[in-house]
């Protein structure tokens, strides 16, 4: 006999989605009695309010609720909600146009405030959410019954990461494995691979992760097939596991699964659409609005320090390895090495207003003419000289990947420390590393952090820059 399960997690899904039709229709509830737009009809009225819910119905099967799941960070919490209350904008607004009550019931200056506090409540509201779920879960409710078949070492990591913060929710009985020495040394060793079955159904388990090797395919199988008939979840966690440790992305040639070894946000068009969208309307008020002004006071100064160019043009590194001219305000005198050598500290080729401008990052604002053009972005890693490319790309590992993005005026690596001189393998590694976490973990609210600290940092200066 099949044994009925009693979790009740799922219902947290279902309780999340109604308190987010509870903030769309209060705050246009609120706003309405607020602004008391003329002319509606009570007809309309009721119309509208339903096109509200079922408006919200196709935008959340679009960017589904997934701020119950165990892991969960609360940059990703305000990104969905950003990107749920504009889908929803857009589908709202397009059943207004085609029901011809755009204008009738409902004015635009009423919709730019209603989506406008909707943006923050609805945010606050999933992150509040998100954080007394947190917490909820910290006391010890909402977990899920879990064992590991397979006590090897991608067990214990796993394990590991499961009880770093027990906020995610699993309640871990222990493991199973074949290795009897294992009953010794492990406090929490449950027994060997065939008592598992029997065990599940005893404590009744929701999860079983197995990380046994792939050499045993027999067992893995049993387990699993026990899985699919007691409605228990199962989780495999791949053999390479041990030495590929990132967030892989499964994908599939029909029937044939494969993975790929890193998440790249970017390679989605909705994505690049955004970042491209961002980028040009960024560096078009920059470029229109104050760049002109800076390029005459600063123009002037640094005619003044030395003979030269205001702009200084240098072949760097772009996407996919392909060269672009990149622009600078000129912070050096002339000089033989400026393609081949870093600045330095106290460097006898900057002059007094250059060491201004890099201090400041001010050095950089004609790289938003880059931008616009395509060249770069306005976040990205920092693109390189050339022969800085040839040199770390043969001796660091990965060093090439950080080129499958446009690089940026500021980036990740830049607002943790990493800008200016790298005087040491080390620091161009960790350069490296975080301008790779950013190609796996880019997102528009990463992208406005950055840009947010970048700006601090040049009213602040930065003691890297020189």
């Amino acid at each position: 006999m099949v044994k009925e399960k009693t979790r009740y997690g799922f219902m947290i899904k279902w309780l999340i989605i109604i308190g987010d039709l509870f903030i769309f229709n209060l705050t246009f509830y609120i706003i309405f009695k607020w602004l008391q737009p003329g002319g509606q009809e009570m007809a309309n009225l009721r119309l509208i309010v339903l096109l509200l819910n079922l408006s919200y119905i196709f935008a959340v099967y679009f960017v589904p609720v997934k701020i119950y799941k165990p892991v969960m960070f609360i940059d990703k919490v305000i990104q969905r909600s950003i990107y749920l209350v504009a889908l929803h904008a857009i589908i709202f607004l397009a059943g207004l146009y085609f029901l011809k009550l755009d204008t009738d019931v409902l004015p635009r200056y009423f919709i730019v405030v209603y989506y406008a506090i909707l943006l923050i409540a609805f945010t606050l509201y999933r992150v509040v959410t998100r954080e007394s779920l947190k917490l909820y879960r910290k006391k010890g409710r909402n977990f899920k019954r879990v064992i590991i078949v397979g006590a090897g070492k991608n067990g214990m990591n796993l394990y590991a990461e499961m009880k770093k913060e027990m906020a995610y929710g699993y309640y871990i009985f222990g493991f199973f494995d074949d290795n009897v020495l294992l009953k010794n040394s492990l406090p929490n060793y449950l027994g060997m691979t065939h008592e598992v079955e029997k065990f599940a159904l005893d404590n009744d388990v929701d999860e079983i992760y197995c990380t046994l090797p792939n050499s045993q395919d027999e067992k893995i199988l049993r387990i699993f097939n026990f899985c699919e008939k007691n409605m228990i979840r199962f989780y495999i966690v791949p053999e390479f596991s041990r030495y590929v440790k990132k967030q892989l992305v499964l994908e599939s040639i029909e029937a044939v699964p494969v993975m790929a070894v890193r998440h790249e946000p970017l390679q989605f068009i909705v994505n690049r659409f955004f970042k491209r969208t961002f980028d040009i309307i960024f560096s078009l008020i920059f470029l229109i609005a104050i760049f002109p002004i800076l390029y005459i006071i600063f123009g002037i100064i640094i005619k003044l320090s030395s003979p030269g160019p205001v702009i200084f043009k240098q072949t760097r590194t772009g996407i996919y390895g392909k060269n672009f001219e990149c622009y600078k305000f000129r912070s050096m005198r002339r000089n033989e090495e400026a393609d081949e050598k870093q600045a330095e500290k106290g460097d006898p080729r900057t002059t007094a207003i250059g060491q201004f401008l890099r201090r400041s990052n001010l050095d950089e604002i004609p790289q938003f003419y880059n931008v616009l053009k395509g060249d770069m972005s306005v976040v990205g890693p920092r693109p390189h000289m050339l022969k800085h490319t040839e040199l770390y790309s043969s001796v660091i590992d990965k060093y090439m990947v950080r080129h499958l993005i446009k690089p940026g005026i500021t980036g990740w690596a830049q607002v943790n420390g990493y800008r200016g001189e790298t005087r040491t393998m080390d620091q161009m590694e960790g350069r490296i590393r975080y301008d790779v976490w950013y190609l796996e973990n880019w997102s528009f609210i990463l992208d406005l952090k950055i840009i947010l600290v970048t700006i601090l940092n040049m009213f602040k200066g930065e003691k890297n820059a020189y």
